[in-house]
């Protein structure tokens, strides 16, 4: 029997359920780091009382949220593609005063979440949306949704060391200097592609991600987005769900 998930507490979750602090950025009113401070300073209210604790589970979709007064509910449907350039943050905020790809929309990413991210070195292909179901079928491992990177590497890549790594890798062009290669992979972790050349001893020097699912960046320079449409996303993800949309 399948067991349910687990909070912190050791209680069993119910599906849906999630943390207070996480529902919050789940319906892009606050980062996680902004609800958990709203929170404990008694700013947020669950069902006209007052909530201190962020591990409070709750259910975006149906809770009744308010945070200074103002009711926290989803946005209205959007999903964009974003055109993201090097040496921007893929958070909401930075304490350290850094651009941030919300910084970089303003009004225009009012509402929504990245679906996966970019680090701080890595360029290309952002997807950002209002809705949590596809954001999380999106990036869950099991659907196999391909994300192609463009990559720079130092030194001279052989054919045979591609053999070794994760996902399919196709060398471009290669020199003592440095290699170019595409490599495509069915899933999203953290810094996996510089992990992978690390792991053969290239370091990587440029990353762009350059097509994610159907999508690709055709049409937009570093720093501008396009509003998708609900039949571009699923002509681009076959078989993900839409929140709210007919």
């Amino acid at each position: 029997m399948k067991k349910m998930p687990q909070n912190r507490r050791g209680f069993r979750r119910k599906a849906g359920l999630v943390p207070l602090s996480r529902a919050l950025s789940k319906l892009g009113v606050l980062s996680r780091s902004q609800a958990i401070a709203a929170i404990r300073d008694g700013r947020v209210r669950v069902g006209g009382r007052v909530e201190t604790d962020p591990a409070r589970l709750v259910t975006p979709e149906r809770a009744q949220l308010l945070v200074d007064g103002e009711r926290a509910s989803p946005a209205a449907w959007r999903t964009i593609v974003f055109h993201k350039r090097r040496g921007v943050l893929t958070t909401r905020s930075d304490p350290g005063g850094r651009a941030t790809v919300f910084d970089l929309l303003g009004e225009a990413g009012r509402g929504l979440i990245a679906v996966g991210r970019l680090d701080l070195a890595t360029s290309g292909l952002l997807l950002l949306t209002t809705d949590t179901r596809l954001a999380n079928w999106i990036t869950e491992p099991a659907n196999g949704v391909p994300r192609l990177y463009a990559v720079t590497v130092r030194g001279r890549v052989a054919e045979t060391e591609l053999a070794g790594l994760t996902g399919r890798a196709t060398l471009r062009k290669s020199s003592a200097r440095e290699s170019h290669l595409l490599v495509e992979l069915r899933e999203g972790r953290n810094r996996q592609v510089r992990r992978m050349f690390d792991a053969i001893d290239h370091e990587v020097t440029a990353l762009k991600r350059v097509k994610f699912g159907g999508l690709d960046l055709e049409g937009l320079e570093p720093g501008q987005h396009r509003e998708l449409s609900p039949r571009e996303i699923v002509h681009a993800f076959p078989g993900a769900p839409l929140s709210a949309v007919k």
